[in-house]
């Protein structure tokens, strides 16, 4: 009797153990389902979609090189987005050091990953374009510890406990630095969501 693992969808952990063992089609699985969620975290953490293209293809250049070094201690995401999180951090120390880091945010072109959303007419697009990139300055206006945490934590959805293995933090000060930042966003963005009424 034949079993029917074609239609299982394999975890990140047997596709890396998969990928271990030779099997490269495993590595572009892998590609393929971290490819647009390691962009957008990179890109929130860095905030140029170039810089955040070169990240992710050097965090998968390194998953390849490096793939003996992943152990199932931990899961497979945690690992991954520790790879991508150190090289945005290394990326923005090298900004600094050139001076060439810019606080002024976003540029509009940047946005062309988005996906628009066509049951809303063109004003609340619009308007929806304009709140996300002043979310995504406020963002950037966060110290990196506060701004690592609620990007992995809000946008990404990670779990509290996945974010304490990335960042190597203990539990509560993952929570407590969530809060903290969600509370200068929302010092910061206040105005941005109150009613008209208000």
């Amino acid at each position: 009797m034949k079993k029917k693992f074609e239609n299982s969808i394999p975890t990140d952990e047997e596709l890396i153990k998969r990928f271990q063992n030779g099997d490269i089609y495993a590595f572009e699985q892998i590609v393929n389902r971290y490819k647009n969620q390691l962009l957008n975290y990179a890109y929130r953490f860095l905030g140029a979609l170039e810089d955040s293209e070169d990240i992710v293809q050097e965090t998968f250049l390194r998953v390849f090189r490096k793939k003996k070094a992943y152990k199932n201690v931990a899961k497979f995401s945690t690992w991954i987005y520790t790879i991508t999180g150190n090289l945005a951090k290394t990326e923005l120390r090298r900004r600094k050091k050139r001076k060439l880091f810019s606080i002024s945010g976003l540029k509009y072109d940047d946005k062309d990953y988005d996906i628009p959303d066509h049951k809303r007419g063109p004003d609340e697009r619009a308007d929806s374009v304009v709140k996300d990139e002043l979310i995504q300055k406020a963002i950037n206006s966060l110290s990196p510890k506060f701004k690592e945490v609620i990007i992995l934590r809000d946008i990404q959805e990670l779990s509290y406990d996945e974010i304490s293995k990335i960042v190597k933090i203990p539990l509560g000060t993952v929570k407590s630095r969530v809060n903290r930042a969600r509370l200068k966003l929302q010092e910061i963005l206040g105005y941005l969501f109150k009613s008209p009424e208000n």
